[in-house]
C-alpha cells in the first residue's frame, strides 16, 4: 500500500512510518516512533488514510502508545480504539496520567469502557468513575486527581524529604498544595520557591495564601479565564464541600483556551465539530443546517430588492452599486463581532463598559462610513455623471456601516443576556441586518430621491 506523505511539522518522521507501513515492518516502525513525540505521531496518523491506520495499528499491536490516542482528535480517536486490543487498552489507561485517562476513556462506547474500567486496578477504576460523574467538559473531568499535598506546619526539609521518598508523585506538577486537617486547601507552594528556601523554613511561611480555587463544575471558559487572567500554572480543583479534588495544570489549560478559541471560530463561520479525518457525508450533515439558515436569510434580502423591482427597472445603476452597500455593511459588521465576541469570551466586555463600547463601535462605523460614502459617492458620481446618484449611495453606505458596526456588537451581547454562546449564529444575524438596511436604505433613498 502506497500512502501519502504528509507535509506537517516533522517531515522526518513522517516518511520513516510511511516507510515502515509501506514495507509491512513492524521493527522499523517501532523504532520510528520510539523516541517521537507522541502529538507528532498523531500528526501523522491524522494524515494518512484509514487503511493505513489500520497498518499501523497492526504493526504496533502491543506496542501501541498509549499516549498517542490521547493526542488525536476525537473523531478519529474514537476509530483507533476499536481497532487497539481491550486488554491492551486497559493496561494503556492504567499507564496515563489520571486526567489523561478520563479524558480517554470518557468517549468509548460503553460496553468496552466497562470492559477497560473492569480490567483496570481497583483505586485506578474508583477514581476515573469518579471523575466521569462529573458534567463533560467540566473541570471535575479535565483535572488530574494525583495532587502533592503538604500541611502547613511541615518544614521545607520535611517537604523535599517526601518528594525524594515517594514513589507515585506525578510525572509532571509545578506547585505543592497545602491543606488543613478537613482536605482543604489553604495555600500552594511553588516548586522554585521550595528548592530556594532553607530546611527549617515552615512552609506556612512561604505559601501562597490568595491562590485560586476552580469548583469541580467550572465551565470550560471559566478556566481558561482564570488561567489566562492570572497567569496561573496550576489550579486547585475543590468539591462543593471545598475539599481538595484535584489539579488542573497548565498544559491542560492551554488545551482549554486552544479549544475555546476554535469553537469560537467554528460558531461564527457555522461549522460544526468537524474534523479532517471525517467522512465527506460527515461534513455535509453539519455543514447542511447553518447553509440553510443562510439561505433563509438571503431570500428575505431577496423580498427587500422585490419591493423596489420598479426602482431598479428605471435605474439599472442602482444593481449594480446595491451590492457594494450590502457587502462592505457586512465587511463592517464582521470586523466588530469578531471583536465582541472575543471580548466577551475574555470578560474585558462587561455590563459595565458595554455602552461605552457600543458608542465607540458606532462612532467607529460612522466615521468609516462617512470615509467610504465621500470616496464611493465621487467614483460613482463621476462613473455616472450623477451627482444625485452619487449622494444616495453615500448616504446609504454611511447608514448601512453605523448599523452594521451596532449589529455586529449588540448581536453577541443579547445572546450572551440570553444565556446563548455570543459566537452562536452570530455571523447570520449580522449579515441579515446588513443586506437587509443596506438594500432598504439604498433602495429607498434611491425611490425617494432619483424618481
Amino acid at each position: 500500500m502506497t500512502n501519502p506523505a504528509p507535509d506537517r511539522l516533522n517531515p522526518s518522521l513522517t516518511d520513516k512510518i510511511s516507510g515502515a507501513l509501506d514495507d509491512d515492518n513492524r521493527g522499523a516502525l517501532l523504532l520510528a516512533i520510539e523516541d517521537a513525540h507522541p502529538a507528532d505521531v498523531a500528526d501523522v496518523l491524522e494524515q494518512i488514510n484509514a487503511g493505513a491506520r489500520e497498518d499501523f495499528v497492526r504493526l504496533a499491536a502491543g506496542d501501541f502508545p498509549a499516549d498517542v490516542l490521547t493526542e488525536l482528535d476525537e473523531g478519529l480517536r474514537d476509530d483507533i480504539v476499536t481497532l487497539v486490543d481491550p486488554d491492551y487498552l486497559a493496561g494503556a489507561v492504567g499507564e496515563l496520567d489520571s486526567d489523561d485517562a478520563v479524558y480517554l476513556v470518557e468517549n468509548l462506547d460503553d460496553d468496552l469502557r466497562r470492559e477497560v474500567l473492569d480490567a483496570l486496578p481497583t483505586a485506578d477504576r474508583i477514581g476515573i468513575e469518579r471523575s466521569l460523574e462529573y458534567p463533560e467538559d467540566s473541570a471535575g473531568r479535565m483535572m488530574q486527581r494525583d495532587v502533592v499535598t503538604v500541611p502547613p506546619f511541615w518544614n521545607v526539609g520535611q517537604t523535599i524529604d517526601m518528594l525524594r521518598s515517594r514513589e507515585d508523585l506525578p510525572e509532571e506538577f509545578y506547585e505543592i498544595v497545602v491543606i488543613d486537617p478537613t482536605y482543604t486547601p489553604v495555600g500552594t507552594v511553588p516548586l522554585s520557591r521550595i528548592m530556594a528556601s532553607r530546611r527549617p523554613v515552615m512552609i506556612e511561611a512561604i505559601m501562597n495564601e490568595d491562590f485560586r480555587k476552580l469548583a469541580v463544575d467550572a465551565p470550560p471558559q471559566d478556566i481558561a479565564y482564570a488561567f489566562n487572567q492570572y497567569h496561573l500554572v496550576s489550579a486547585p480543583v475543590v468539591d462543593d464541600g471545598g475539599r481538595l479534588a484535584g489539579v488542573i495544570t497548565i498544559d491542560d489549560a492551554l488545551e482549554v483556551l486552544d479549544e475555546e478559541a476554535e469553537e469560537d471560530m467554528r460558531l461564527l463561520g457555522g461549522v460544526g465539530d468537524e474534523e479532517l479525518t471525517d467522512s465527506v457525508f460527515e461534513i455535509a450533515r453539519q455543514r447542511l443546517p447553518w447553509l440553510v439558515v443562510n439561505l433563509i436569510t438571503a431570500i428575505l434580502a431577496s423580498l427587500v430588492i422585490a419591493q423596489f423591482d420598479a426602482v431598479i427597472e428605471s435605474i439599472v445603476a442602482l444593481a449594480i452599486l446595491m451590492t457594494i452597500v450590502a457587502s462592505m455593511g457586512g465587511n463592517a459588521g464582521t470586523q466588530t463581532l469578531t471583536v465582541a465576541v472575543r471580548a466577551l469570551a475574555t470578560k474585558d466586555l462587561t455590563t459595565t463598559n458595554a455602552m461605552r463600547i457600543v458608542g465607540r463601535e458606532g462612532l467607529v462605523g460612522a466615521f468609516n462610513g462617512i470615509v467610504f460614502a465621500v470616496v464611493m459617492g465621487g467614483l460613482t458620481w463621476a462613473w455616472y455623471g450623477d451627482p444625485a446618484l452619487g449622494a444616495v449611495l453615500g448616504a446609504a453606505m454611511i447608514i448601512n456601516m453605523l448599523v452594521a458596526a451596532l449589529a455586529g456588537i449588540l448581536i453577541p451581547i443579547g445572546l450572551e443576556k440570553l444565556g446563548a454562546d455570543p459566537a452562536l449564529a452570530s455571523a447570520v444575524f449580522v449579515t441579515t441586518v446588513t443586506d437587509v438596511v443596506g438594500f432598504m436604505a439604498f433602495l429607498g433613498l434611491a425611490a425617494a430621491v432619483l424618481l
